[in-house]
């Protein structure tokens, strides 16, 4: 009987490095009040954050990504 091994390696964590976010650090970042990205994360169109036990989180990138979707990208001053 053969066996055959086979060495599988773990897809890429894309936030692997990133630091994870509270709702009140975003909103300093974003310069809004908290209940402007709790309305924001209820009509979908704010950053994209998920649930943590009671807590919502943000990954950095992703809220830095959605800043520059937002002025329309990066610009050259």
């Amino acid at each position: 009987m053969s066996t055959i091994s086979q060495q599988v390696t773990p897809p890429q964590d894309p936030h692997a490095g990133d630091e994870l976010l509270t709702i009140g650090e975003v909103a300093d970042i974003v310069r809004v009040p908290v209940a402007t990205l709790r309305y924001w994360r209820h009509l979908g169109t704010g950053p994209r954050g998920f649930r943590v036990g009671r807590g919502v989180r943000y990954w950095h990138h992703e809220v830095t990504s959605w800043l520059q979707s937002q002025s329309g990208g990066p610009t050259a001053a």
